[in-house]
């Protein structure tokens, strides 16, 4: 049976990398039908806006996406397209791994964990007050009324919102995810010593929750703590799970424990619906040359096919990147190589052709 999926090439160099992800996905037979859709800046140009609503009625329709990296322009008011379609879509778990490849060389070997972010809440949750503004002084107003806050005249405000029911499906998701991966440990990251209702809250309610499930250890830790710990021993950690902000600083700390943001995958995923991407961003400098390295958009599409319920497949490709990478013959610049994008591509479906298909 086909499985219909929703592709979005993307901008800068996300035309490049997903073409090389639909080499390898393909390789697999698995019986994708791909079905093109546009967002990013390119989008801007061709359908006015950024996140057109013919993208989200075609991931509703297909339920699961897989994108490349797009841009979103500074400086226009634009709301992130990455943003909008978590919001969306309400993908509320980000998950990204990071586990150390043959033939990487990086400072930590055997590292094998899992960031779970919350996606939805917290400071990208995009309440803003840009300072002068007369909403900025109303609310720094209604602050000193409430609580005897004063905020500078000359200040910008973010609002940090944390919920028990953002704070329990995520904390429901990442010990299920722990359940179904064989991991030992969810360790949550938090500063609540200093926001006492907001990390407080996630903090309190993670630790309710977690005592409902079983088959994975509980553990807390300040976030501050547990960025000095990865950096030494990342191999003490298995699952983190770790509110909006935090979570999006410390998987690109974890990327580059493994080698960079071109080797990570990662997942935006919901109830209904979710869509696969690299970390990375979308280089529009080396944009068209054939110089960026499309293993974390390929390992992506091993992490959509998982979710397909494409096993087998699934571990073709990540089989298949080893023994590219481990071979060490078809390399991109980043990693030492002069091999192109489409050439890794190749490579990795050759290899997952050779695969046995028992």
């Amino acid at each position: 049976m086909a499985h219909r999926v929703t592709v979005i090439p993307g901008d800068g160099i996300g035309p490049e990398v997903t073409a090389a992800a639909r080499l390898a996905l393909d390789a697999t037979d698995a019986g994708i039908e791909w079905i093109e859709a546009a967002a990013g800046a390119g989008a801007l140009d061709t359908h006015g806006a950024l996140l057109p609503e013919e993208t989200l009625d075609s991931i509703r329709q297909t339920r699961a996406a897989i994108k490349g990296p797009i841009t979103t322009p500074v400086g226009t008011g634009f709301r992130s397209g990455n943003v909008a379609l978590r919001q969306e879509l309400d993908l509320f778990a980000a998950v990204r791994p990071a586990r150390t490849l043959p033939g990487v060389p990086v400072r930590h070997r055997g590292v094998d964990l899992v960031v779970i972010r919350e996606n939805t809440e917290d400071l990208y949750r995009g309440i803003e007050f840009e300072r002068g503004t007369r909403e900025a002084g109303a609310l720094r107003a209604k602050l000193r009324d409430l609580a005897g806050f004063e905020v500078r005249e000359d200040a910008g405000i973010t609002v940090k919102p944390i919920s028990v029911a953002g704070t329990r499906r995520i904390v429901y998701f990442a010990f299920d995810y722990a359940q179904w991966n064989h991991r030992r440990t969810v360790t949550v990251g938090h500063k609540a010593n200093i926001m006492r209702y907001s990390d407080g809250l996630f903090l309190e309610t993670a630790a309710e929750e977690a005592a409902n499930h079983y088959g994975a250890e509980y553990r807390e830790m300040h976030i501050d703590h547990l960025s000095m710990r990865l950096a030494r021993e990342p191999q003490a950690f298995d699952v983190l799970l770790l509110p909006n902000l935090y979570g999006d600083i410390l998987s690109d700390l974890c990327a580059g424990l493994v080698g960079g943001l071109g080797l990570v995958p990662g997942a935006n995923i919901g109830w209904e619906y979710a869509v696969f991407e690299p970390v990375h961003g979308s280089a529009p400098d080396i944009a068209g040359k054939g110089l960026a390295n499309p293993t974390a958009m390929i390992l992506s599409g091993a992490m959509l096919l998982r979710h397909l319920g494409e096993q087998r497949a699934a571990r073709a490709v990540e089989e298949a990147v080893d023994a590219v990478l481990a071979a060490g013959r078809v390399r991109t610049p980043d990693l030492g190589g002069d091999s192109t994008t489409a050439q890794v591509g190749e490579a990795v479906a050759a290899e997952v052709r050779r695969l046995p298909r028992g």
